[in-house]
Order: C-alpha cells, then sequence, then structure tokens
C-alpha cells in the first residue's frame, strides 16, 4: 500500500492544475498595479524597462522556485539554525501580514469595490487614528473568505487550480487582447530614471511584486501539497513542482507584457496617476465602460483572493511548524486578522513603507537561489553560503537604509550604488572566490 502512494503519478489535469494554482498565488496585486506604471512611465524605453522587470518578476521567481525543488524545499539548510529561522521569519513576515497581503486586500479594494461607491469617504475615529468604514468592511469581509479557504489546504489545488484560476484567466485573455487591439494612444516620452538606466529601474521595480520571495514559500508549499496529493518521492515533486513553475512563469509574462504596453499607450488616460491600479482602471473605464469595470473587479478581486490564500496558509504552516502548540487553524485566523488590520493603512503608504524592506531583503534571496544551485560545485558548501549570504545582507542593509532615506555614502564609489545594487558586485566577487577556494588538506596521522 505504501508503495502505491509512493509512486503516485499527477494526471495532466492535475498537473495542470498545480500550475493554474501557482500562477494564481503569484497574479496578486504587485503585479497588477506596477506593470501598467513602468510601462507609462518608460515610454519609448519600454521595451529595456520591460526586459529588467521580467528578470526579477518572472525569470527569478522561476528559477528560485526551481531551486526550491533541487533542494527539496531545505534552501536554508546550510546556515546556522538561528540564522536559517530568522531570515524566514523575515520573509513571511514580510510576504504575509506585513506587507504582500494586506496589500492584495487594500487593491482589491481599490480596484475591485470602490469604483462601485457612490460615497467612500465616510471615516471614523479609533484610538486617535482615522479609518475608512467601506475599507474597513471590505477587508473583513476579504480576509475573512480568505481565512475559510485556507483552512482547508488540503482542497487548494481543486479550490484555487481548477475553479478560481481559469475564470480569472479568461478575463485576463480578453483584457490582453483588448490592450493590443485598442491602445489607448502613441507610446510617450520615457521620464526619471526610465530615460537613463531603464533596464535596471525595470530591475528594481521587479523587487516590488516581492515575487522572488514569494517563491520561497510557495516552493515549499506547493511540495506539501504534493504530499498531500500522495506524491511523496521528491524526484517526482521536484518534475511536478517544476512543471507547476514553467506554466506560471508563462501565464506572468503573457499578464506583464500586455499591462506595460497598456500603460505605454495609455496617454492622457495615465496622466496624475499615483499607482499603476488607476491606470488601469481609467483605461478599462474608458474603452468598455461600467461592464468592463465590473470584469476588471473581478480580475482584481480573484487575483488578489487566491494570492492572499497562498500568504495564509504557507505562513500558517511555517508558524505552526516553529510553534507547534499552537494550532495551524489557529495561525490562519490570527494571520487573517493581522492582514485586515493593516490594510487598513492606505496603499501609498504601504508601498513607501515596503520599499526599503525589499532592498534589505532581495539581495540576500537571490544570493541564496545562487548558491543553492552552486552547492555541489563549493568544495566548502557551508562556509560558502554562510559567507556569501552575509555580504549580501550587509551591503543589502547599506541599500535598504539608503533607499529608506539616509545619507550613507560607504558604497557611493560602487558600481550601481545610485540605482540600490551596490551589493550586486561584491556577492558575485564573492561567490566567485567561494568556488575557487579548495579545501585545506586534512594532516595525515604520526605513528
Amino acid at each position: 500500500m505504501g508503495q502505491k502512494v509512493q509512486n503516485k503519478q499527477m494526471t495532466m489535469g492535475d498537473t495542470l492544475g498545480l500550475g493554474f494554482m501557482t500562477f494564481a498565488f503569484f497574479l496578486g496585486a504587485g503585479n497588477l498595479i506596477f506593470p501598467p506604471l513602468a510601462g507609462f512611465m518608460a515610454g519609448e524605453n519600454m521595451t529595456l524597462a520591460m526586459i529588467g522587470f521580467l528578470i526579477t518578476a518572472v525569470t527569478l521567481p522561476l528559477i528560485t522556485l526551481i531551486a526550491v525543488a533541487k533542494a527539496n524545499g531545505k534552501v536554508m539548510g546550510l546556515l546556522p539554525a538561528f540564522a536559517a529561522t530568522a531570515f524566514a521569519v523575515a520573509i513571511y513576515i514580510v510576504i504575509g501580514p506585513a506587507f504582500a497581503a494586506p496589500r492584495a486586500g487594500l487593491v482589491a479594494y481599490e480596484m475591485g469595490f470602490k469604483p462601485f461607491l457612490e460615497d467612500s469617504s465616510a471615516t471614523f475615529m479609533v484610538a486617535g487614528i482615522t479609518l475608512n468604514v467601506s475599507q474597513l468592511i471590505y477587508s473583513v469581509i476579504f480576509f475573512g473568505g480568505a481565512m475559510l479557504l485556507s483552512l482547508y489546504p488540503g482542497k487548494l489545488l481543486d479550490s484555487v487550480g481548477k475553479v478560481l484560476t481559469p475564470i480569472m484567466l479568461i478575463l485576463l485573455v480578453g483584457l490582453a487582447a483588448s490592450v493590443f487591439l485598442l491602445p489607448g494612444a502613441e507610446v510617450g516620452q520615457a521620464v526619471g530614471d526610465y530615460q537613463s538606466s531603464p533596464l535596471t529601474k525595470g530591475i528594481l521595480e521587479g523587487y516590488n511584486t516581492m515575487d522572488t520571495l514569494a517563491s520561497l514559500i510557495f516552493g515549499m508549499l506547493i511540495i506539501d501539497i504534493l504530499r498531500r496529493k500522495g506524491v511523496s518521492d521528491s524526484k517526482q515533486q521536484t518534475k511536478y513542482l517544476i512543471r507547476a513553475a514553467l506554466i506560471a512563469a508563462a501565464g506572468l509574462a503573457f499578464v506583464y507584457i500586455s499591462l506595460f504596453y497598456l500603460g505605454a499607450t495609455a496617454g492622457d488616460i495615465a496622466v496624475g496617476a499615483d499607482n499603476g491600479g488607476v491606470i488601469l482602471t481609467n483605461y478599462v473605464n474608458h474603452e468598455f465602460g461600467s461592464l468592463g469595470q465590473i470584469l476588471l473587479a473581478a480580475v482584481v478581486t480573484l487575483a488578489c483572493l487566491t494570492t492572499v490564500i497562498g500568504l495564509v496558509t504557507a505562513c500558517s504552516e511555517f508558524f505552526n511548524e516553529l510553534f507547534t502548540k499552537i494550532s495551524y487553524r489557529k495561525f490562519v485566523i490570527l494571520i487573517s486578522v493581522i492582514c485586515a488590520t493593516v490594510a487598513n493603512v492606505g496603499l501609498s503608504q504601504l508601498i513607501s513603507i515596503s520599499v526599503p524592506v525589499l532592498y534589505t531583503i532581495y539581495p540576500v534571496a537571490i544570493a541564496l537561489v545562487a548558491v543553492t544551485f552552486l552547492t555541489e560545485k563549493f568544495s566548502m558548501p557551508e562556509f560558502s553560503h554562510r559567507i556569501v549570504l552575509s555580504v549580501a545582507l550587509l551591503f543589502g542593509v547599506i541599500d535598504g537604509l539608503k533607499a529608506a532615506g539616509m545619507d550613507i555614502t560607504l558604497t557611493d564609489f560602487m558600481p550601481l550604488h545610485n540605482e540600490g545594487m551596490a551589493w550586486l558586485l561584491p556577492t558575485a566577487l564573492t561567490i566567485l572566490a567561494c568556488l575557487f577556494i579548495k579545501k585545506p588538506k586534512s594532516e595525515p596521522l604520526l605513528n
């Protein structure tokens, strides 16, 4: 009986469902709000900016999922236990209740619900904090729904991969087709950093999707879902995870390219927009009126809901393993409540707070993926992992503090320091040095 479970194969339908579920987990708030604004600002330099964005928002998450599969979910296994736990906790907090999940709820409210309200300005005060009534009610309902679906992780493949995502994909294909068939205006002029360094700016914009960080936790979540489906052989898990990653990457690239083009050809529709969600909403209103607004609301709400379900599930499973006395279900409820609370901060404020944190943590995540692939090439893998990640963290902290507005000149002599990527060269050189370090030969024992 055990052998039967060990070698269980997934059907083509299950594999597609897994890929769609992975795509749905990734396609959330940042994936919809950042590309249109980036495309609008990049203008004539859209192609280079888009390539940069696709590097950090599609290629890196794909490679990260493959790295997680390769390490059988144990990408931090060569780090000291305390450091591995601290880094994992930081990622789960950033990607879960602190930023990514509340941001998804906020975008769902801003784009999927608020446009249908005649008046959304009603507020009230609690402990000196001004809260928006409609936003608070929506947050409770939205995260309550995500909580109920997250309570049953074994059914995620069926509920998300086979039901919610296909509906969302049909709506997205319709939106993408309209973008290319009905462009709003001619491609405009590049502005800001997109004039001088569109590729680098695109790479940094891709950070904001948080998808490389999400890959580290979604990879482990997918392996867990495969185990629940009876696929317990590690080689089989790797095979299915890679297939799911490729399906998700293709879907994300399709969405980003169409949204970049939408932004670049938005023209007057995008004037004065402070985030891509406004551009997307204005475009749909302009081209399709109220029916288009309803379809967009459905796409955004489904995209954000499926992402939050994935994040709440992954975070709850992680913290349940860390604090075994508190049940998985209690963590689902706790994290959902925190997300609903943080979601009442406001979209622009949440994005501005998250940028310095991402500048700090992303270099470590990227370095971790790189050393995971090179583990077998290092003569001293444990030492190499630790020194490379230490260097990435050191320079990441400096980049993060600079992004927060602190006047730090330590790295001003280094390449890419102005772009917030001073970490890249020292981290790459450390990896290179570790590849050439030879293990010291042990002295022969004397008789």
